[in-house]
């Protein structure tokens, strides 16, 4: 059997919002801060695309892969179709503010 990709994600819209505000807010940092940011995020969601299974649960069926150059992770689930980014989340913050959107 062959090895299956995933080429869909979506973002909880909790997620989404908490994503724009950290590019908002690392461009208003540094100009292009917010732009390197998003380009990290992306990243790491083409490596959660191409092995969503590299990375540890965290709890239920939500795994977590770090971002790289960024104290962040992105929070996922997955299904036969597609990768839901359940958060963005700030490692350094409230560890456990994001389980409501489960």
């Amino acid at each position: 059997m062959g090895k299956i990709f995933f080429v869909k994600y979506s973002f909880h819209p909790e997620a989404e919002t908490e994503f724009v505000k950290a590019v908002e807010f690392y461009e208003e940092r540094e100009e292009g801060l917010g732009h390197n940011f998003a380009a990290e995020i992306y990243l790491t969601i083409e490596r959660i695309l191409a092995h969503p299974k590299a990375w540890p649960f965290i709890e239920d069926d939500i795994r977590r892969s770090l971002v790289s150059r960024f104290p962040y992770g992105i929070l996922y689930s997955e299904d036969r179709k597609e990768i839901f980014v359940v958060a963005v989340m700030h490692l350094h913050r409230e560890p456990d503010y994001w389980k409501h959107r489960m």
